[in-house]
């Protein structure tokens, strides 16, 4: 692990600590989305207490698996996002979150574009993953850039070398500036990426540091199966199935 995450010259200016009972729909909304609508993973986004719940001053996203009458599985989930309500360009993005340990599980912190009609469709417009684990890896916290035509990306990983991430609480943070992303964890460096590029349709390029120069919202969601963790298995215990989020917060550069 690197440098410290220094907060020195930014101010806070958006922060939900999830203590008011009920989701604040006036910042977040609640996505609702068929199975297999991206990813091939297998969760249908609902609005749902439950799925979505508050308590004791913590945010849930749960994941429930049912058995239908033909002996098949489906799955429920919660996906939040501050689309259109809270966007921000540039700044540090941050979570304290507890993981779900489990395979198929695939919880997410992450920034998307704001205007994906400027650079085009993804993965043109560009999508910063702050945060993604493994459910049957634990340890591993991935931090992702997604950019370009064809699709490319720029990983950076951190394995703890005691512990997991689904045994208590851990404090996710990107620092996102003009030509500079990096990823934290517990307020420590473990990737940075400085190269991207934006191309489109027809190989048409657009100037550095496009498309991570413009308002990107935040996302929390907790996936079920898909292309990268795989479908759950009879290990699995959805009983404690749960992304769970102390609070969000976002600083920016002092004006």
């Amino acid at each position: 692990m690197g440098e410290l995450l220094c907060y020195k010259g930014y101010d806070l200016v958006f922060e939900d600590r999830f203590d008011a009972g009920a989701l604040d729909r006036r910042s977040w909304n609640v996505e609702l989305h068929e199975p297999g609508w991206v990813n091939e993973e297998l969760q249908e986004y609902v609005d749902s207490e439950e799925v979505l719940q508050l308590r004791d001053g913590r945010l849930a996203l749960r994941a429930v698996k049912t058995i239908q009458p033909d002996g098949s599985a489906s799955y429920r989930s919660a996906r939040i996002s501050t689309q259109g309500k809270r966007e921000f360009a540039y700044g540090i993005f941050e979570a304290r979150l507890k993981v779900p340990r489990g395979r198929g599980f695939l919880p997410a912190f992450w920034l998307m574009t704001a205007d994906e009609g400027r650079w085009g469709q993804w993965p043109v417009c560009g999508e910063i993953d702050i945060m993604e684990v493994l459910g049957h890896q634990p340890k591993t916290c991935f931090g992702t850039l997604h950019y370009g035509l064809p699709h490319t990306q720029d990983q950076g990983c951190f394995t703890l070398p005691r512990g997991d991430l689904a045994g208590g609480f851990h404090t996710f943070s990107l620092e996102w500036l003009p030509g500079l992303v990096r990823w934290y964890l517990d307020g420590r460096l473990f990737h940075q990426a400085r190269h991207w590029f934006c191309a489109g349709g027809g190989g048409a390029r657009r100037p550095y540091p496009a498309p991570f120069d413009h308002r990107m919202y935040l996302i929390l969601n907790l996936a079920v199966g898909g292309v990268w963790p795989g479908p759950p298995d009879e290990t699995t215990d959805f009983a404690r199935a749960a992304l769970a989020a102390e609070y969000v917060r976002v600083y920016q550069k002092k004006a």
